[in-house]
């Protein structure tokens, strides 16, 4: 049995942009290289109505919800940004590249090092780059085609990343790729994602009603 058309709707919503914004990337015939942590926010973005209907409304605090209404929900909401916030200020150092497999990108990213750094150096999958005061390793996930690179060690310069960053971009702006066969999927799951959501919210009015009224106190 389904939930009620509003919660599903708060749930799946943002789910289904996270996976068209996602279909889109993988559509390109370029490669994407975005910062590790917009990745994390754009992610924390797609769960937020899952968490929303999920653990914050089970341990919405009865006593607030009292005292303040339907503006709980405000604070609450606020509060899950400033924790993904939190969480990514406090992530390591990384770089997230879409719509690439490892052979195409590790010869991009060792042009960008030799630029960077005369003294880049090698070791499998992990580079280390000492006047930049970045190390890093490389991990793959070649089903959906795309790479991560990792801080390895605790101690990093933000500013050598921003700067691997921007080369790694400049190096990777030349090379074409097959737009990812993936990407139909994504944007056919978020399709789904939309119809039931919206569909059930337009066949369901006084549900949606009854459910608004439960979660704003009204």
């Amino acid at each position: 049995m389904l939930p009620d058309p509003f919660r599903l709707a708060i749930a799946l919503v943002p789910l289904a942009a996270y996976c068209i914004l996602l279909g889109m990337v993988n559509a390109r015939r370029r490669p994407f290289v975005t910062t590790g942590g917009c990745d994390l926010a754009a992610l924390g973005a797609a769960l937020s109505g899952l968490v929303l209907v999920g653990p914050i409304e089970l341990f919405r605090p009865e006593t607030a919800s009292g005292a303040y209404g339907g503006f709980i929900w405000l604070f609450l909401i606020v509060l899950y940004w400033l924790c993904l916030w939190l969480t990514v200020l406090i992530a390591r150092p990384r770089l997230v590249v879409y719509n690439v497999r490892g052979e195409e990108l590790r010869p991009a990213l060792a042009e960008a090092a030799r630029r960077l750094d005369p003294h880049a150096r090698w070791a499998g999958d992990n580079l280390a780059l000492p006047n930049l005061g970045v190390s890093l390793h490389i991990e793959c996930f070649e089903i959906m085609r795309h790479c991560s690179l990792i801080s390895s060690g605790g101690k990093q310069n933000m500013a050598g990343w921003e700067r691997l960053s921007g080369e790694l971009r400049n190096q990777l702006g030349s090379l074409r790729v097959a737009p990812n066969p993936r990407a139909l999927g994504l944007m056919i799951a978020a399709a789904l994602m939309l119809t039931a959501s919206i569909s059930h919210l337009l066949l369901s009015p006084q549900q949606v009603a009854q459910a608004m009224g439960e979660m704003l106190s009204f």
